[in-house]
């Protein structure tokens, strides 16, 4: 079946908003592409490895053959409107899948049926559990030799920690897989080579016995999960197709259970049925709870009523060829072409010229945008990612995404001296789409530094530079991004800030203890924690906050060699105040210093990035790929046998990782590939990490 259907939805309940996740490699664009082309949105299957594709529209997505920006497309399914969200899978593109998590209501994880569950799709499950964002699973790639749904859905259990409720049962094996048995409506889906859509056929007979079985189980693990299943379940030992649908929705939406599909995309077998329970079972944006927000230091919810005031926020900027493109998922009211709205964040007012429903690269004009849209708009010449675009009589500021902080720096410089003001223009606009890459000026050596999440990362961003503005670079070799950490604990240290100059003085005393976060330097690990163990007010209430406020600003620079300070517990003991001289910015300025010298007194330790590395490699080239790894300082913590090759896991330096990939290759005869994903800090050898220096240009 292929929908030609191309009805305008105007329900709330009857949208999906969904992303597609996964590591990289395990189809998640391929099966973005069969969505697309099933829902009737495009007329022609894109293949990743022709470079036609509708998500992975960048000429350098093409190149590399792999997603690097996520991208937003919308279709219609079975009276559905699918907002859906294909996002990176590399590591380096992390930040992508962060911001894309905080504006959806659902998510497919697509899993590789040989590899099962691989780091990086652990990592994107990962975050969204932070969001609460409820998944489905779809084990992809069942025409390969070794595919084994029960062990995906193991790993899926054994990995992510979660409850996999497998749906459906293949009909054949590797090459001869050619459908799937309906558990919840017991039933064939037959998919023939070159035809669209599938027959619908009775259970074959071979199968007969195996599908009640199954069956059997997922009723069993139902009810053990689902109090109604289960009351159902005991008075009649099975559940009715409604019961068992309705209790897999919620399991779904609680985040209790995944439901788990499977099929082969590229081969155009199993995507019906994901898009029926995309529709079926992952929540509309009336079934999540109400977004909140803050406004004049009180929190406020917005439901998404389309009645509301409006309110929206932008996760994504993008300069086309058709003008500056703000993303947006809008939460509540209703956004028309030439309303103005307001920037919270900023204060500023910005109209909204168009509005527009987005296939990847290509637009469809719209006059309106309802409660739990997701649209693109053109008019907002100043919103960031991040930014809260709301009605001007009703301001809201919703929390925004969490961007990581860079772990890798690369000096650039233009060629031409005349380029060089092209080059700051081009490196704000990268920044201003990216909020993961950061630009700052080394005031050592003058260099302009471009920091982001890997080495990959600042490869496409240079390329961006030398492609889209025409620019002739030189850069210099990545750097890791160092952190520090105090060494151990100061207390009832105190700092008095004293400043009389003529006019009005600044009088501040604060008295502080040090201690050192049990998780510091750890993947997730906090960077500061304050409190306040004031009594009798040595330090007014309204002051404390001043005090915190000077002490993150003391993280950016450790005594040790300049790198930002982690992993610090500070707690505000005492202090004292002048009835004249104290303020805001003394108690400010007062943290700042309290932490700065406190930090000089107990010393810092420097920490460097640390990856989790997983590298697939032959048999037989496994002494060298650990002789290696042991050559990068790496420890192993891990080994295992996945279809005849052999899997090894270890933490390794990020520093010592620059070039692994070719070295790998160079090991196991081109036949060896790897994966890595950050693991948070770990205390760096003595003599490393210096002042942290991006190296000679070239």
């Amino acid at each position: 079946m292929r929908s030609t259907l191309h009805t305008t939805v105007n329900t709330v309940d009857a949208v999906r908003n969904i992303g597609i996740l996964a590591h990289v490699d395990a189809g998640k664009t391929t099966v973005t592409e069969r969505i697309l082309y099933l829902a009737g949105a495009v007329h022609k299957r894109g293949e990743v490895h022709d470079g036609t594709t509708v998500t992975d529209f960048d000429p350098q997505e093409r190149d590399r053959g792999i997603t690097i920006f996520a991208a937003a497309v919308s279709c219609e399914w079975a009276g559905h409107r699918v907002n859906l969200i294909d996002t990176p899978g590399h590591v380096d593109f992390a930040d992508e899948v962060e911001r894309s998590l905080r504006v959806l209501d659902g998510a497919v994880a697509v899993f590789d049926a040989v590899a099962g569950v691989e780091p990086q799709s652990e990592s994107v499950w990962r975050q969204a559990d932070r969001h609460g964002v409820p998944r489905i699973a779809f084990v992809n790639k069942l025409d390969r030799a070794g595919a084994d749904l029960d062990a995906a859905a193991a790993s899926i259990r054994e990995r992510l920690g979660t409850v996999p409720l497998v749906v459906q049962l293949p009909i054949g094996r590797e090459d001869a897989f050619t459908g799937v048995v309906d558990l919840v409506r017991p039933r064939a889906l037959v998919w023939t080579d070159g035809a669209d859509g599938f027959a619908v056929e009775p259970v074959p007979e071979e199968l007969a016995d195996e599908v009640r079985e199954r069956r059997r189980r997922l009723m069993e693990a139902v009810a053990e999960l689902h109090p109604g299943a289960l009351e159902e379940f005991c008075e009649h030992s099975e559940l009715s197709e409604a019961t068992l649908t309705a209790a897999l929705r919620d399991l779904t939406h609680g985040g209790e259970a995944v439901v788990v599909l499977c099929g082969s995309a590229y081969r155009n077998r199993g995507v019906e049925p994901l898009l029926d329970a995309v529709a079926a079972y992952l929540p509309s944006p009336l079934d999540v709870p109400a977004v909140r927000g803050e406004h004049a230091g009180a929190v406020e919810e917005r439901t998404a009523d389309t009645q509301g005031p409006f309110a929206g926020l932008v996760f994504k900027v993008a300069s086309t060829a058709t003008g500056r493109l703000t993303s947006l998922r809008v939460y509540s009211g209703t956004l028309r072409r030439g309303d103005t709205v307001l920037d919270a964040g900023t204060g500023r007012t910005e109209r909204i010229g168009r509005i527009l429903r987005v296939q990847a690269g290509r637009h469809t004009e719209v006059d309106r945008a309802l409660a739990g849209d997701i649209v693109a708009v053109v008019g907002p010449k100043a919103a960031r990612a991040g930014a809260t675009l709301c009605a001007p009589d009703r301001p809201l500021v919703l929390e925004p995404p969490t961007a990581a902080a860079p772990v890798v720096s690369v000096a650039v410089e233009a060629r031409s001296r005349a380029d060089t003001e092209r080059l700051a223009s081009a490196l704000a606009r990268l920044v201003e789409e990216d909020p993961s890459l950061a630009v700052r000026t080394d005031p050592e050596t003058g260099q302009t530094v471009l920091s982001g999440m890997g080495e990959l990362h600042l490869e496409v961003a240079v390329e961006r530079i030398r492609r889209e503005h025409g620019l002739a670079l030189n850069s210099g070799r990545p750097q890791v991004s160092y952190r520090e950490a105090p060494a151990g604990a100061v207390r009832g240290f105190v700092y008095r800030h004293v400043k009389q100059d003529g006019g009005a003085g600044q009088f501040a005393q604060v008295v502080i203890d040090v201690e050192v976060l049990d998780d510091a330097g750890s993947a997730g690990g906090a960077d500061l924690v304050f409190g306040s163990a004031v009594v009798g007010g040595g330090v007014p209430r309204e002051y404390v906050r001043a005090v915190e406020a000077g002490c993150r600003d003391a993280l950016a620079e450790g005594p040790l060699g300049g790198h930002p300070v982690t992993g610090v517990r500070v707690t505000l003991t005492d202090g004292a105040t002048h009835v004249k001289d104290s303020s805001e910015p003394a108690f400010r300025t007062a943290g700042r210093f309290a932490l700065r010298e406190a930090l000089r007194t107990a010393g810092t330790v420097l920490l460097e990035p640390v990856a989790e590395v997983t590298a697939t490699v032959p048999a037989d080239t496994v002494g060298g790929v650990l002789g290696d790894l042991a050559a990068r300082r790496g420890r192993v913590t891990g080994q295992s046998v996945r279809s005849g090759a052999a899997v090894v896991t270890a933490l390794v330096p990020l520093a010592e990782l620059f070039g692994y990939a070719s070295g790998l290759r160079g090991r196991t005869q081109g036949r060896g590939s790897f994966t890595s994903r950050p693991d948070g800090y770990a205390p760096a050898p003595r003599g490393t990490g210096g002042t942290g220096r991006t190296g000679s240009l070239g």
